[in-house]
């Protein structure tokens, strides 16, 4: 089946060339700026910055954290991986679900569901050994909070990659093996480890850059990752230079994982394979009851104790601390109100950016429209920082009319955001026959009443599965949100994080509360759609 042909043999449509082209230029634009604003930094400054022994510590630290975080990823998701896809473990399904679902829990509200659990003072645990003569808990700031905080709610990045990875292996090769004498221990080993290795990979990489772009839990945590520390620069520096340099520094770090994950995705062609018939499954025996308080564990700290923890303090805040359940509901009003409004404007912005893009990149594959497609990946590896003070050096120097307003937020967003959308409705045009369009193109349709009437139809399931993910970490979102939203625009992240700071508990599992509902409600949504 021939899927390379376009709607069209000829040149594609210009509006299309346009507005792909537009898009690319404006995505490139915080990338472009910030390497401008590092130039302005004198040689001599720039290497003293770099060669500064805190500067080191940081970049050791940022290091250490995303391969911390990786290896405890990937000791989590991978037993559950196979726990649900090759065991009689007892209701897989659930088991499926509930330790999927973390990744919808932003990592900075888990933070917070930490923190107030086991922190030193104030927290649940503290509160209850309290009458033991407990005064304060070892602390949980640090490498230990930070690396726990990420991981309990990133596994599920690899948990689905491999989970993708067992599926795809085919039955014969493990027969092939048992037949030749290998145990099962050494067929997994041996036989099966090995085919799940691009699998691990890919998801270890994106669980690693997840880490290092991550800003609200370093910061809770009190870690001094790039992330906070560019942060703290910004906010206590004149010369915010410096702050941009750092930044670069992040960015090369970033499309370093970058580099190694696209070279991995190469890889992992080789190891492409399709399974004919189903596996047998492998029975538990005496390690069934292991498995259940393994994945009885990995649900309590991932999922029951971010809502546990928040609703605990809700319920504590209005009945220990006097407060007002309705008045503490009509506060979450408002930000939940503009985290919605912002997000939905960056789901619709994302949709219309990302077709253009994917249909140039699928129907009229050229050097030109691989530039634009590559271009609109550029933000994938920007953190939202980074991208949050480009736009704050380019908004305050050179469009104060537009800075901190909600379009200036929107449009980081869609920086950040925008290959996730065009990723999926990429995906649902490979699936589309492309002599539908060309047939349309016979009948005498127009190239926008093909794109119209015929492509756009047919891709809907991807345009919606690509605008509801950008919703969702959209409403996530934080540094972005911290920088660029206007005065008094309070958000449901913005709430949490300033709440947390002031060690408002209640305030800030209100605020956490009604984020989970969103999310829950997003993610559940989504998969629907993809049943």
């Amino acid at each position: 089946m021939q899927i390379s042909r376009g709607i069209t043999a000829h040149k594609p449509p210009l509006f299309l060339l346009i507005t792909g082209a537009i898009t690319a230029v404006a995505i490139v634009i915080p990338l472009t700026y910030l390497v401008i604003r590092t130039a302005g930094v004198g040689i001599e400054e720039l290497a003293d910055l770099l060669l500064r022994p805190r500067t080191v510590t940081v970049l050791i630290n940022s290091a250490g954290m995303a391969a911390g975080v990786t290896l405890f990823s990937a000791l989590i998701a991978i037993p559950l991986a196979f726990l649900t896809v090759r065991t009689d473990l007892p209701w897989r399904r659930f088991w499926l679900i509930v330790t999927t679902l973390p990744l919808a829990v932003p990592s900075y509200v888990g933070s917070f569901a930490l923190i107030a659990a086991f922190g030193p003072r104030g927290s649940l645990l503290q509160l209850l050994l309290e009458p033991l003569g407990v005064q304060e808990l070892p602390s949980i700031y640090g490498w230990f909070g930070t690396i726990l905080a990420i991981t309990l709610f990133t596994y599920p990045y690899i948990l689905l990659s491999v989970r993708a990875g067992l599926h795809g292996i085919d039955p014969a090769m493990e027969e092939a093996a048992l037949s030749l004498g290998y145990s099962k221990r050494a067929t997994f080993f041996r036989v099966i480890l090995p085919q799940l290795r691009p699998s691990i990979v890919a998801g270890s990489l994106l669980v690693a850059l997840y880490a290092l772009r991550d800003f609200g839990t370093p910061s809770l945590m009190r870690f001094d990752a790039f992330t906070r520390v560019i942060f703290l620069q910004y906010r206590s520096s004149f010369n915010r230079n410096l702050a941009a340099a750092l930044a670069l520094v992040l960015v090369v770090l970033v499309l370093g994982i970058l580099w190694l994950e696209n070279k991995a995705r190469s890889r992992a062609r080789y190891y492409s394979r399709r399974a004919s018939r189903r596996t047998s499954q492998v029975k538990l025996g005496y390690w069934k009851l292991p498995a259940l308080l393994f994945c009885t564990a990995i649900t309590l700290i991932g999922l029951v104790l971010p809502v546990g923890v928040a609703l605990f303090w809700l319920i504590r805040g209005l009945s220990v601390g006097g407060g007002d359940a309705v008045n503490l509901a009509q506060d979450m009003v408002q930000p939940a109100l503009n985290s919605i409004w912002a997000s939905v404007l960056a789901a619709i912005a994302a949709t219309i950016c990302a077709l253009p893009v994917a249909i140039l990149a699928v129907r009229f594959p050229s050097r030109i429209t691989a530039i634009i497609e590559r271009c609109s990946y550029i933000g994938f590896g920007l953190p939202g920082i980074v991208v949050a003070l480009s736009l704050v050096f380019l908004g305050a120097n050179y469009l104060p009319w537009i800075y901190q307003t909600v379009p200036i937020l929107v449009f980081a967003y869609l920086v950040l955001f925008l290959p996730q959308s065009v990723g999926t409705v990429r995906s649902s045009l490979l699936q589309v026959n492309p002599q539908l369009e060309e047939s349309a193109q016979v009948l005498g349709r127009t190239p926008w009443q093909t794109l119209r009437e015929i492509t756009l139809p047919l891709v809907r399931p991807g345009i919606l599965s690509g605008s509801m993910l950008v919703f969702l970490t959209a409403i996530k979102e934080l540094p972005a949100t911290l920088l660029l939203a206007p005065i008094g625009f309070s958000t449901l992240a913005t709430k949490i994080w300033t709440a947390t700071e002031n060690v408002a508990f209640s305030d800030a599992a209100a605020a956490a509360l009604t984020m989970l509902l969103v999310s829950f409600g997003s993610t559940l949504f989504m998969l629907s759609q993809e049943q």
